[in-house]
């Protein structure tokens, strides 16, 4: 019995779909293990310590603010003062969220941290929240 070139098509009856498979899982794996860091501040920031309930998570606009005169938005760093505000005040108004952590070195001067305060305020934030370390309990 010879082999003829008409049979070839009538082999192939479906799709193969195991490679698809091993590579959306491998995929899935990677996002996982890199979504973590994204979420990670611009820069490391010494939190006070402070008795306090866990946070919900939520949409917020984060604000980092260390003491060598280090400032950042969500992920944009500033190294000037006025460009921080001003860039501060732009995400206020155009987001949605209107929930503003401020995560502050405890080196950081309270003037600064209160001026924060007072700009995000007039910027319409509707909550401001100081981020810090869960104190150990003895």
């Amino acid at each position: 019995m010879a082999f003829k070139p008409e049979d070839d098509e009538a082999l192939m009856t479906g799709i193969n779909v195991t490679p698809l498979v091993d590579v959306c899982l491998v995929l899935v794996i990677i996002f996982m293990v890199t979504a973590p860091l994204l979420s990670e501040p611009v820069f490391k920031v010494n939190l006070p310590s402070a008795r306090t309930q866990e946070g919900e998570e939520k949409e917020k606009i984060v604000v980092s603010l260390a003491r060598e005169a280090r400032y950042a938005v969500n992920e944009k760093e500033f190294t000037a003062r006025d460009e921080f505000y001003a860039d501060l005040e732009k995400v206020i108004r155009r987001s949605g969220v209107k929930l503003v952590i401020i995560k502050a070195d405890r080196e950081t001067g309270y003037g600064l941290l209160t001026d924060v305060m007072q700009r995000a305020k007039e910027a319409g934030a509707a909550g401001i929240t100081i981020a810090t370390e869960q104190k150990k309990k003895a």
